[in-house]
């Protein structure tokens, strides 16, 4: 049936409102007026979400940013280098959410300022900047970069904000996707594993755990029950102890603990996923390329 939907028809489903792209179903927010005031709140969002969800140590404060790029243009060894970009970037977008900050506060006055104003210039060509660098930063986890994240506050300032929106069902959609790519691999590997009887409902309910809370804003009261259903799936998960028959063989002790292990790296690939509401393409496919190895591991012995 969802092959007929197009995407952005909207629905009420369950009570929930709800619109559909790339075949989902994905909670539904009604964008703001694109004013102003809205667009700042709405970057200010983004930026701090985005620093959340990446490495540490970048968020540099826009002040600060004379000194981060000559940091960054005196650093000669390339591993550095990186870091230093990574900072630099952080510390544009500050600077750009500073300048946008002043820029709403003076129309809150009464003074108009235009696209050509040059404080307007100033925060698009920061905004500009700190997206280029954006490939020099990673994700927490330290396993890729995280571009379409990182790209958000700059689109949040040169598009409308239903655009905006639009775009972050998309990419809603598209780490449901993986998600549910994820959960489908963990099942196929570890459900028929001697001893691990029951993962594969507590898999399942991660994956559905994990959709709600990548489709939920953390502003829906919804997230009082979506939050602990998500905590608590991945608990679930973790917790997991293989009933292993006796007597158990050393090999299949490690067996067994070598799937745990990779049970619950594929658990944090789904909170990134989530967490970060944008596809992590080389994470996602380096886990499913664990789990082969796994199964072809084990078929040998």
């Amino acid at each position: 049936m969802n092959e007929a939907v197009k995407d952005g028809t909207q629905n009420v489903i369950d009570g929930k409102p709800v619109i559909y792209y790339d075949g989902y179903w994905i909670r539904y927010y009604a964008p703001p007026e694109n004013t102003l005031p809205e667009k700042k709140a709405l970057i200010d969002q983004m930026t701090k979400r985005a620093f959340h969800h990446t490495e540490e140590g970048i968020n540099t404060p826009g002040r600060k940013l004379d000194r981060a790029r000559a940091a960054w243009e005196a650093e000669t060894d390339p591993a550095r280098k990186r870091v230093n970009a990574a900072m630099l970037a952080g510390a544009l977008f500050n600077r750009a959410t500073d300048l946008f900050t002043t820029i709403v506060e003076l129309g809150e006055m009464g003074v108009e300022i235009s696209m050509d104003n040059e404080l307007m210039k100033q925060c698009g060509e920061c905004f500009k900047e700190a997206l280029d660098l954006g490939k020099y930063v990673k994700h927490y986890s330290g396993e890729e970069g995280i571009d379409e994240l990182w790209g958000e506050p700059f689109k949040a300032f040169t598009l409308p904000i239903a655009t905006v929106y639009e775009s972050r069902y998309m990419k809603v959609a598209r780490a449901m996707r993986d998600i549910d790519g994820l959960a489908e691999k963990m099942e196929q590997v570890f459900g028929p594993l001697a001893g691990f009887a029951g993962i594969a409902a507590r898999i399942r309910e991660l994956a559905a755990a994990a959709k709600l809370e990548a489709e939920t804003m953390k502003s829906d009261p919804v997230i009082f029950r979506v939050w602990p259903r998500f905590v608590a799936a991945c608990e679930a998960v973790l917790d997991f102890q293989p009933a292993l028959p006796a007597p158990v063989s050393e090999r299949e002790r490690r067996e067994a603990d070598e799937a745990l292990r990779i049970l619950c790296e594929g658990k944090r690939v789904i909170e990134y996923l989530a967490g970060a509401r944008v596809p992590m393409p080389k994470t996602t496919a380096a886990y499913h390329r664990r789990c082969d190895a796994f199964r072809e591991s084990i078929a040998r012995t």
